[in-house]
């Protein structure tokens, strides 16, 4: 994607704007923020702020003052005529930290479907090194373990369905295991069908998820047995769960989720959720190829690894 794709920055605009007179409505309707405000009026509505920061996420650029004064301010300015200059607009963005995620978890989430994967992906804040040096997130930010070893933060939980969209995300410090029991009935709290993961997902809960009409599918540990046997179709699925991997693979590298020059903790907060925002806005999302439906496959069964 191009820096100045204003096809796009259109495009994030009208949906941000949208959400922002909608949340206004609401808000009026109920009597919420109808106090005097004082010091100046902003510049900038909310979801000029919102199209800014999420557009950085496409924008391929590593550097939002860089992108700032050298691309807003420049080529972007008749898009955003009251831009004020870089420091109040960092302090102007705090404001937008709970309309993004209202944002994200009200319209832009894709719905639910009968296959959907789960995985986690850590977000390092410092190097390992420095960890005794580190203050922003001192007390917040924990030691983590993952398939590429020990890291220092948070971790992104999410939940993807078979188009690679984000279905649930969710974000916890880096010391939670993939099958925490809590994290694991949040993920799962609306889900039905199949959800489909590693083996870190194993957990006590699957009789429980299962109860409410979701099936936990994963492949075995070393030593244990298969217990149950599984459609082809459900096979078909497990073996593309390393869809959710290029879906983690492109908020890494595309849309820039992970970066240690974090400043604060609402910083980092808003940049993850910008980032997020960035990936619903992609044009196209690795998806798992389709089921070929011949017929008696629906009814035959065979074993595989583990439910």
């Amino acid at each position: 994607m191009t820096v100045l794709d204003t096809l796009k920055l259109t495009e994030i605009f009208i949906a941000s704007d949208d959400f922002c007179k909608r949340l206004d409505e609401y808000h009026k309707e109920k009597g919420i923020g109808n106090q005097k405000k004082s010091g100046r009026p902003a510049t900038m509505s909310d979801s000029e702020i919102m199209t800014v920061l999420i557009f950085f996420h496409l924008s391929g650029i590593r550097c939002f003052k860089w992108y700032y004064n050298n691309v807003l301010m420049v080529y972007l300015r008749s898009y955003f005529p009251d831009l004020p200059d870089y420091t109040t607009f960092l302090t102007a963005s705090n404001r937008v930290f709970a309309p993004m995620t209202l944002f994200m978890q009200a319209v832009r989430l894709s719905p639910r479907t009968g296959h959907n994967y789960v995985d986690s992906k850590p977000l390092a804040v410092c190097h390992n090194k420095r960890i005794k040096q580190h203050r922003v997130f001192a007390g917040i930010a924990k030691r983590g373990k993952s398939s590429m070893g020990w890291f220092f933060g948070f971790k992104l939980h999410a939940v993807i369905n078979e188009y690679g969209q984000l279905v649930v995300v969710r974000i916890s410090s880096g010391n939670v295991s993939d099958n925490n029991h809590k994290m694991l009935r949040s993920l799962t709290k609306d889900l039905q069908g199949f959800l489909y993961g590693d083996k870190g997902y194993i957990s006590k809960l699957r009789d429980e998820l299962r109860g409410k009409g979701l099936t936990l599918v994963t492949k075995l540990r070393s030593k244990m047995r298969p217990k149950e046997m599984l459609a082809e179709e459900q096979k078909h699925y497990l073996k593309h769960r390393g869809l959710i991997e290029s879906a983690f693979d492109i908020l890494k590298h595309v849309c820039q989720i992970e970066h240690s020059r974090h400043r604060s903790v609402k910083g980092f907060l808003i940049n993850t959720i910008a980032a997020l925002l960035a990936y619903t806005f992609l044009d196209k999302t690795p998806e798992c190829p389709k089921f070929p439906k011949k017929l008696g496959k629906w009814d035959r069964k065979m074993t595989i690894e583990l439910i």
